[in-house]
This record gives structure tokens, sequence and C-alpha cells, in this order.
């Protein structure tokens, strides 16, 4: 059934969920097996409707399908919520009460869901504390990753809990792939500046120690994105005392080139200076266009990294121009392809014998001229491999 749901048309879709699955899926997601059906009926809905009758469902089950260990259920309708549009704020909302009563502070909500498992199994969940050296949950950290791609109003408990963990628990999260990925999705999420500058600082120390791990280079690249010339600084120092060691390991080249660390040990005020040049460029972007700009999702995910390099601005613009080019491309094509069928309709409204004659006079000239001459054939190979 799963796999069913998965490829079915809408009108199978539609007849599967109404006539054999509704009004049973929390049942079925209590089972070991059934609850893989569930999340493929989740994953592949089509309309806001059906996500409607979903969530009748599951919309107040978060809590009792985390305590049965359902988490790829809970992962699967957040990500539907966001894909279809709907229910969004309802979602956030629902995860933050299954993780927490709303008079517990909130921020233990991104702690307990990193490590969902050693939360829901706690006896006395009140009493509950970070699992110092345990491996942080998967589904937990794929939850948060796609929690932090929401508005930063809906969801505020989040953002508050993961800038209120510990210097040393951040640390331990940055460590673990799957905290790092967490801190990423946070930074790279539309929260103020001033709150992902929290979080970085917290890491000030142990840059030189991350950039050694491959997933710690990810999140130390977007610390340096986000932070302040003062934490660039900071972070391009830490890494020039270990660059021998980083530039030996897989992903340091491109570390090292990305944050210019050479420029930094040979000519730090020339490297400040073109960092201070760059984030002006921005400021100034931002007040000719930064109203405008605010209206679109994706431009304001850009916006809020004022540390982007040039390049990135210019690829992005050379993107713009190359798809527009395409589409132009496309419309060429269609049209000559067009006047290349009208042509050959014309062509075989010829006069046959004309035509014929044609192809026998093409004919006796091949044979009489006998084989090719290797010079010529030369060349034509020659053209094929080109």
């Amino acid at each position: 059934m799963q796999v069913i749901l998965e490829v079915a048309p809408e009108s199978l879709y539609n007849d599967m969920f109404t006539k054999l699955l509704k009004n049973s899926l929390f049942e079925l997601s209590s089972h070991h097996c059934g609850n893989f059906v569930v999340q493929a009926l989740i994953s592949h809905a089509r309309t806001k409707d059906q996500m409607e009758m979903i969530w009748e469902e599951l919309g107040l089950k978060f809590a009792d399908l985390l305590e049965m260990g359902r988490s790829g259920i809970i992962a699967s309708l957040i990500a539907a919520c966001q894909r279809l549009q709907t229910h969004k704020y309802k979602c956030c909302e629902a995860l933050a009460t299954a993780v927490g009563s709303k008079e517990e502070n909130s921020k233990f909500i991104v702690p307990r869901i990193l490590f969902l498992d050693s939360y829901f199994s706690h006896h006395d969940k009140s009493s509950w504390n970070w699992p110092v050296g345990a491996k942080m949950h998967v589904m937990g950290s794929l939850i948060l990753q796609a929690i932090f791609k929401f508005r930063s109003e809906w969801i505020q408990p989040y953002l508050l809990s993961i800038t209120s963990m510990g210097t040393e628990h951040v640390l331990e999260a940055a460590k673990d792939a799957r905290g790092a990925r967490v801190i990423e999705a946070f930074l790279a999420s539309d929260a103020s500046t001033k709150q992902k500058r929290r979080l970085v600082v917290k890491l000030r120390g142990h840059f030189g120690e991350l950039a050694m791990q491959l997933s710690g280079s990810f999140t130390v690249e977007k610390c340096f994105n986000v932070g302040g010339l003062s934490q660039k600084e900071s972070i391009a120092s830490e890494l020039l005392a270990v660059r021998t060691e980083l530039s030996k390991t897989k992903q340091g080249p491109h570390l090292l080139r990305k944050l210019d660390i050479d420029r930094y040990s040979s000519n730090p005020d020339q490297w400040r200076s073109k960092l201070a040049s760059k984030e002006s460029a921005y400021n100034e972007f931002y007040a000719a266009f930064g109203p405008t700009v605010s209206k679109s999702t994706k431009s304001n995910k850009f916006l809020s990294d004022a540390s982007m390099d040039t390049s990135e601005l210019e690829e992005l613009n050379t993107k713009e121009r190359d798809s527009s080019l395409t589409s132009a491309s496309i419309l060429d094509d269609t049209s000559a392809e067009k006047k290349m069928k009208k042509r050959k309709r014309e062509l075989a409204s010829e006069d046959a014998v004309s035509s014929n004659k044609a192809v026998e006079n093409a004919v006796n000239f091949f044979l009489s001229s006998g084989k090719p001459d290797k010079k010529r054939h030369g060349a034509s190979k020659q053209r094929l491999k080109i």
C-alpha cells in the first residue's frame, strides 16, 4: 500500500484515502508497519483539503505519536504542511506543546527534540537533562531543520530555545553531524541577525576545532557569513592557527579559500577593508531596494545574509540571464522547428519525377566516384569527432 500511495494517480489516491484509511490514521500510526503507510499518505497528499482531513485525525496527537516513537509521521506532517502551505502555525504550535507544557520555559524545546528518544523514554520528564555524549536523534534533527524553514513569527519559541542553549551544548551540537545541520538551518532561517550572532559567539574559540571536521566546516562557513566584522576576524584568526593541518583535509582548501585566509595572513588590513566594502555595498543595496525586495521570500533570505560574496551575487545574476536566454532560445527553436516542418511538407509536394531523378543522379555519382578520397574521409572523421 505504501508504494501504491506513492505512485497512485489522484483519483486512486482519493479512493484509498476515503474508503480505506480515513478515520483510522491514528490506529494505523500505532502499528509498527502501518505507520509507514500513514507516512506515505501524508507525504503524497495533493491538496489542502486532503491535508485538512489528515490534520483532523492527527493534528492533536503529536504528543501521543512521539510517545510511541512515531517521529517519522511528525516529520512527514511538517513537510507536507510546508509544501502545501497549510496549517503552518498550528504545526509549529502542536510540536512545541508536545515536547513541553505551556507553563514550562520554551528554552527546553530544541534540546528535547534533538534527543527525542531520550526525552520520551525518561521516566520523569520534568527532571530530564541534556544527555552528555549521547547521539542526537535523526528524525529530531530533520524535524528541526524543517521547522526553521517557517517564518520567524511562527517559530519564536524555537528561536528562543536554540539561542538560550548553553555554550557547552551549542558546541556539542556543532560537533554532531545531526546537530550541526540544525544549527546551519537556524543560521539560514529568517531569524534576526542579532539572534544568529548570539549563537555564533558561543562557538568562539572552537572554530578551528570544528573546521577540522567535515560536517563542522559547513557550520564554520555559515557562522562566518552571518557574523559581524569582529566575529569574522575571530573566525579567520582561529583558522589561520590551524591552516597547515586544515589544508590537508578534504574540506580545508575550500574553506580557507572561501574565507580568504591567505589574504588575512599576508595583509590583514586589506582583508578587513574588503569585508568592510562588501558590507557597505550591501547596506546601500538595502537602503535602495530593501522594501521592494522584502516582498519575496527568496530575496529576504538573500538580504538577511549581509556577508554574501560579490561573486555569489554575480552568479545569481548570471543564472537569471541564462534563464532568460534559455527561454528565448526555446522560443527560437520552436519557431525554427515549425519552419522546418513546413519546408518538409513543401518538399514532399514537389514533382515526384524530379525528385526521383535527383536521387538517381546522386546515386550514380556516388557509384561512379569509387572509393572516397582518404584525406576527405579522414576530414569527415575529424568533423564527426567535433
